[in-house]
């Protein structure tokens, strides 16, 4: 597993993974970088920007925007702040409330900013308890990115602490069964309109997910993701 920042999508989408030590737990977080028609990059739930990364961004183009995509999923827009301060900054709905030190321009919602809504559509994702996120899908190259929604971690995911192995066999079930993150499983405040949102994400016409946690799903996408979410999907529709 590389850590470097390499190119996933040709001319479009770069991935840089980056380690995570979180409630005593040891995995791998990504961050993704997408380069929109105006030139323009977006950073996707940033890493912490070193030089090194920094410079990497830089030579495939300019930072316009950094994207703070869920409630877990901010830790570093500081950082990317300092190196790009240039850009603006755009967070998933609850962090203001989480980290009010955090300086941002938009909050994120169903609907695309005018900077990238010819490309990306996002949803955000309602229902439940205890974490927000907002799904993104990048038509151009057919690619949903997701950050907690799915986490698909296994026997051949690549540094994972045995804490974490432990948790995810025993207690969750979620070793080599991609499912949401335990936020999500610990209960739906809202099931209908958690169904309404991942039904909408369904209707986009991915081939490929891009996960923070865990391995890519880059086949048969759409089922291994309706399987995911098949408690919420499974509510009664509205009457």
């Amino acid at each position: 597993m590389s850590l470097e920042l390499v190119e996933y999508i040709p001319d479009q989408i770069w991935i840089k993974r980056y380690p995570v030590h979180y409630s005593g737990l040891d995995f791998y977080s990504l961050m993704t970088v997408i380069r929109l028609s105006d030139g323009n990059l977006l950073l996707h739930s940033p890493c912490d920007i070193d030089d090194e990364t920094k410079q990497s961004i830089e030579r495939i183009g300019t930072v316009a925007h950094i994207v703070a995509p869920g409630s877990y999923h901010y830790f570093h827009v500081g950082s990317a702040q300092n190196a790009f301060p240039e850009a603006q900054t755009y967070i998933c709905p609850g962090i203001e409330q989480k980290r009010p030190d955090i300086e941002f321009d938009w909050i994120l919602g169903d609907r695309s900013p005018e900077a990238w809504n010819e490309e990306i559509e996002q949803v955000l994702v309602r229902g439940s308890k205890y974490i927000w996120e907002v799904a993104f899908y990048h038509r151009p190259s057919q690619t949903l990115l997701l950050v907690d929604l799915v986490e698909n971690i296994g026997d051949q995911t690549d540094g994972v602490g045995w804490g974490l192995k432990l948790w995810w066999k025993l207690v969750f079930h979620m070793w080599n069964h991609p499912k949401p993150a335990p936020e999500y499983q610990m209960g739906w405040k809202d099931k209908k309109a958690a169904k309404r949102s991942l039904e909408q994400i369904l209707q986009w016409d991915f081939e490929r997910v891009l996960l923070a946690h865990g391995d890519f799903i880059e086949s048969n996408a759409k089922a291994a993701l309706r399987e995911a979410w098949k408690a919420p999907l499974k509510t009664e529709k509205e009457t």
